[in-house]
């Protein structure tokens, strides 16, 4: 447990603010979530394989992406990621799309309209 705790995590309590009565309990409670914090933090950082990327942003998109963050509560890299599987979606759904086209026109499907009436 102790090599674990020592790869970044926080181990330390913080600081007593004069507000609460600190027990031996209370101490305890709160250096075991601590510490279980800590482990799940280390353990999520160990399984997760991930990569780093450098984008470019000019400066409108710069502060779009600060002003949702702001609004969000959400990390940068968290609203980039996301921004990324969407439109990792959308290409895939593009893609697959333009392969079932032809099929679709030879059927007589020529617009999503034609799609919706046959399945509603």
């Amino acid at each position: 447990m102790r090599a674990l705790l020592s790869l970044g995590a926080e181990t330390s309590l913080p600081e007593w603010d004069g507000n609460e009565v600190a027990t031996n309990e209370s101490c305890r409670l709160r250096e075991t979530q601590l510490t279980c914090r800590a482990v799940c933090d280390v353990l999520r950082c160990l399984t997760m394989r991930s990569s780093t990327i450098t984008i470019r942003l000019d400066e409108k998109l710069d502060r779009e992406l600060t002003r949702a963050c702001a609004q969000t509560g959400r990390t940068r890299s968290d609203l980039a990621r996301d921004a990324l599987r969407r439109q990792v979606a959308l290409l895939r759904f593009e893609r697959l799309r333009a392969k079932v086209l032809p099929l679709a026109e030879a059927r007589g499907y020529l617009t999503d309209d034609d799609v919706f009436r046959e399945l509603s």
